[in-house]
């Protein structure tokens, strides 16, 4: 218990501690509690019921009466409770499905009831004969009784105690009246309206204008947020439509700190679809990812779910951005394992922190396994151990000016690194494997888009393939490959997910801090963005749609200016650009362009049954002898220690990924 509640609880009177301690210890002191008021109730239902047969006639011996039969009105009743689960209703947040199983119970309880008191030739039972409309009466007055104990706290909590001491939080206008504005009224109302108080909802659907919610009316559509503002003195809106776009967002967000609008909170992603939870504790502030990087994504959900209901998934890079939200979004759909595979066991402590506060239910099927994709006998151990169905590959260096320095690094993680991992795949006969791929390998420019452009090749050699030699690959022999294993890979490209480490907006947020400047490589350079949890949706929507050897591509959006980032975010923090906080102009760096290709580019795309998700028409790709060649070639390359390494790298990358070159300084293809 925490120190918040231990604080309430003192202050309560002597028989409100009583009745706390009663409901809230235990479960066994929740159900002694309950039994013994159903109890009660049980006996002054039927004392009330042979009270209305006898149309109130205080000569009938109604102690008597109650003395004989009242053991079965008591064993049915509290049994039949039992069985339907009733004890087992959390008190404060009964709803309308508890009604629904009391109703059934207490009917179920007077029609056995009703049968026990028929008359027969086999057993007479001092239940026998009772009248009809006993059973009618009290099954009412147990029915009124039950349910009104059940909901007496929420009662108390949303209606009196409400109107009782009076709405002190602050006056919240929610934008959007369907289920998640209704949850977060029902969760206002449980806090008695301490912090947030709704005045109105606002939205664009003209069938519930002029209704009302749990008492909240809906005031009009979002076109009047600023006279509503006004007119109710509103000092807290809440955005509780999930499906806006970053446009629209931006607009509403704008017009509520115009006017003044001290709180502006919008719901987060749900991650439980099957037990979806909006309240006041998960609400957050608007971020420069919903400003910016917001889509409408629809995906099918049912689809994810049979792919992943029931499978073994491992999931490489699992502690980075990426990496931790496929995770996540895995939890969602009822894995049977989920095996999360990376170098850093810090982020994997953090990350099993955020998972057991996710998915407590699932703490008996994750696996937290430190290692090295480059590492061949780790991996191969962990997939001797947990024999994962699926894969998502998201282990990579991706920071590309740290690259363009470490060619031979990149080279060992991004191409080796997959080739083990997918090597092990096909060996331990993995159904589906999914590489986490990049815009920066269309036409790259980098040793990173470079790589990444290889580690696709891989994916769509080794499609459908067995290797059947297990050879060292940094000993320079490869291993024989074959053509007998089901194994399906596939890669999936997107740009750049705002929040993501190494990201743009890291290092703004960062320099923000410090009290700037902001460093922008050039006023014109523009990026594709999308937000993270968007992106990986369209991953796992991809990962549903492959057979096998395809390299989808993902509809990003239109390009938006570095630049306009920058001034987003100072303004965000209530600051104004070169004003209150510098924004700085340094250059491109090593690997960098101006403008990233349309991911579409180099091959061009053919359509597949999602609007956002493409499929790369196939251009260069290698056979299974020619990439063990060429394979053996980087492997010889890493290990060359002449000073002139790194550049025989950049050379080698040059001659197998046809359109590697590097920009000139103006971002322009040389």
């Amino acid at each position: 218990m925490n120190s918040s509640t231990d604080s309430e609880k003192s202050i309560r009177p002597v028989w409100a501690r009583i009745l706390y301690d009663l409901t809230h210890t235990s479960s066994l002191s929740r159900f002694l509690f309950f039994s013994l008021c159903d109890l009660l109730i049980v006996t002054l239902s039927l004392y009330l019921s042979f009270l209305v047969h006898f149309d109130f006639n205080f000569q009938v011996p109604y102690a008597e009466l109650l003395r004989e039969v009242l053991l079965f009105f008591v064993v049915l009743k509290i049994g039949f409770l039992v069985i339907f689960r009733i004890y087992k209703i959390t008190w404060r947040y009964v709803g309308v499905a508890d009604l629904l199983s009391i109703v059934l119970a207490v009917v179920v309880a007077e029609m056995a009831l009703l049968i026990l008191s028929l008359p027969n030739s086999f057993f007479q039972l001092p239940i026998t004969g009772i009248g009809k409309r006993v059973f009618l009466v009290d099954g009412f007055f147990t029915l009124a009784l039950v349910s009104g104990l059940r909901i007496s706290k929420k009662l108390y909590l949303e209606v009196i105690r409400e109107r009782g001491a009076g709405r002190k939080g602050k006056r919240t206008l929610i934008i959007g009246a369907g289920n998640t504005g209704e949850m977060l009224v029902r969760d206002m109302a449980r806090n008695g309206f301490t912090d947030f108080c709704p005045i109105g909802f606002l939205d664009d659907d003209r069938t519930k204008a002029g209704t009302s919610m749990h008492g909240v009316r809906v005031l009009g559509n979002l076109g009047k947020l600023g006279e509503v503002i006004t007119r109710e003195r509103v000092e807290a809106v809440v955005i509780a439509i999930p499906s806006l776009t970053h446009k629209t967002l931006r607009e509403l967000y704008d017009a509520a700190r115009q006017l003044k609008v001290g709180i502006v909170k919008v719901v987060p992603r749900i991650y439980d679809f099957d037990r979806p939870d909006i309240n006041l504790k998960g609400l957050e502030d608007i971020s420069i990812e919903d400003l910016i990087g917001r889509q409408i994504i629809s995906v099918d959900f049912r689809g994810i779910r049979n792919f992943l209901e029931g499978k073994a998934v491992l999931v490489t890079g699992a502690g980075g951005s990426i990496g931790m939200e496929i995770v996540t979004q895995v939890c969602a759909f009822g894995p049977r394992r989920i095996v999360l595979f990376d170098i850093d066991e810090t982020e994997l402590h953090n990350l099993g922190l955020r998972l057991t506060r996710l998915f407590p239910h699932l703490s008996g099927e994750i696996e937290y396994v430190t290692g090295d994709v480059r590492d061949e006998l780790r991996v191969r151990e962990v997939f001797a151990k947990y024999r994962p169905e699926i894969i998502f590959h998201a282990a990579a260096y991706k920071h590309v000016p740290m690259m363009e320095y470490n060619p031979r690094e990149a080279a060992k993680v991004n191409i080796f690194g997959t080739y083990n991992i997918a090597r092990a795949a096909v060996e331990f006969g993995t159904e589906t494997f999914v590489m986490i791929s990049t815009d920066k390998a269309v036409r790259p420019t980098s040793v990173m888009g470079a790589t990444k452009r290889m580690a696709e090749f891989i994916c769509r050699t080794l499609n459908r393939e067995l290797i059947r030699d297990r050879a060292p690959i940094y000993s320079g022999e490869i291993g024989a490959l074959s053509l007998i294993n089901p194994t399906r890979f596939m890669s999936v490209r997107f740009g750049n997910v705002l929040g993501s480490r190494g990201s743009v907006l890291p290092l703004f947020l960062e320099q923000l801090k410090h009290g700037g400047p902001l460093t922008v490589t050039d006023p014109e350079m523009k990026r594709y963005f999308m937000t993270i949890p968007e992106a990986v949706s369209l991953v796992l929507q991809a990962s549903t749609l492959g057979q096998g050897g395809e390299v989808f591509v993902l509809d990003m959006g239109e390009p938006v200016k570095i630049l306009h980032i920058a001034e987003e975010l100072i303004r965000l923090h209530g600051m104004e650009p070169n004003r209150d906080i510098d924004i700085k102009f340094t250059g491109l760096r090593p690997g960098e362009k101006l403008f990233e290709e349309i991911l579409t580019a180099e091959e061009g795309t053919d359509a597949s049954c999602h609007e956002k998700i493409f499929v790369a028409r196939g251009s260069q790709k290698y056979t299974l002898p020619e990439l063990t060649s060429i394979l053996a070639e980087f492997s010889a390359a890493i290990r060359d220690p002449s000073p002139d390494s790194d550049e025989k790298m950049k050379q080698l990358l040059r001659k197998y990924v046809k359109h590697y070159t590097q920009p000139n300084p103006m971002g322009v293809r040389s």
